[in-house]
């Protein structure tokens, strides 16, 4: 047995029984037998920072000796720390792309894929615009799209008033602009870039809060936090308007802007045993704590996924 395998297995072993059981939020593991200390470094996604901060909360307090960093340099910033070994986990709001994979198999960084929640990406104004209910992805395209020529709300819809719209989103580093452009525009990155962008999406809470003309999108976990400062609008994707919501979301009727998030962890990482204690306290209670950040859980079998797919690593594949 290698010593990674001699490292995680107790802890897993545990956990899947934990899991078939129905243990959850503070059951009885290996890693909770041993006092552990050290460091857990983890950066990237805004979109995913509340599940990771609020993961990290409960973890360092049954842990105490353990420190959990948590930054925001956005999907793409984070990938790259993540793929030069400069940290152990990186949240990501999409997939991987192949370049950033490439980077990190140069590296020698191996790594596995965790899918931890639901998000419905959502467009947002400010609460003093009593105009708009809804657009049609049709009129997000007309928006965002490079080169788009609509600068005012009646650019969009004539019966809307004159008012300049001042446009908030993500920065170029931020997986939710790669979802966002490739979703809406149809091409990754194709997007006007006269905007008030920002990898932080509590910048951007402040920029549409600010102003009663404005537009923007970012991850629903940031409007439910501050529903008093926001306008949520409801997306026409097709089939009429849907308002994102844990229902909707959750039954896929929020279309085409619902997505699923990640956290990507490293193996070498794995080898310590506060990283895989943390992995292994996120996974075991996702399914309660995601909820209380605005976002949707998965269920309690692709969470069972995740801990399989650690296993895998124990077992020595990737």
């Amino acid at each position: 047995m290698s010593n990674l395998s001699k490292i995680l297995a107790p802890a897993l072993t545990a956990a899947l029984l934990s899991t078939a059981c129905g243990g959850g939020q503070g059951g009885d593991t290996a890693a909770d037998a041993t006092a552990l200390t050290g460091e857990v470094l983890i950066d990237g996604s805004s979109t995913v920072f509340p599940i990771a901060e609020a993961i990290a909360e409960e973890f360092q307090a049954a842990n105490a000796g353990v420190r959990v960093s948590v930054g925001v340099a956005g999907t793409g910033g984070g990938f790259k720390r993540f793929c030069a070994g400069e940290t152990d986990l990186s949240n990501a709001s999409r997939p991987i792309k192949d370049s950033e994979r490439e980077a990190c198999a140069a590296a020698g960084i191996e790594f596995t894929e965790l899918p931890v929640a639901w998000d419905g990406l959502s467009v947002i104004a400010n609460p003093a615009n009593d105009f708009v209910q809804c657009l049609t992805v049709d009129e997000l395209r007309k928006v965002w799209e490079p080169n788009s020529a609509v600068k005012t709300w009646r650019d969009v819809r004539g019966e809307w008033p004159a008012e300049e719209i001042k446009l908030y989103g993500p920065g170029t580093d931020s997986g939710t602009f790669d979802y966002f452009t490739e979703t809406i525009m149809g091409e990754v990155g194709a997007s006007r870039p006269d905007y008030q962008a920002s990898e932080d999406d509590n910048i951007l809470v402040q920029g549409v809060s600010g102003d009663p003309y404005a537009l923007g999108y970012f991850g629903f976990a940031y409007v439910t936090e501050n529903a008093g400062r926001l306008k949520l609008l409801a997306v026409d994707g097709g089939d009429g308007c849907v308002t994102p919501s844990d229902a909707t979301i959750a039954d896929g009727t929020y279309k085409p802007l619902s997505r699923p998030l990640f956290v990507y962890v490293s193996h070498a990482a794995l080898a310590r045993p506060e990283v895989m204690a943390y992995v292994e306290f996120m996974v075991q209670n996702a399914q309660s704590v995601v909820p209380t950040t605005g976002y949707h859980a998965l269920t309690p079998a692709e969470y069972a996924a995740d801990l399989a797919k650690l296993t895998a690593v124990v077992g020595g594949t990737s």
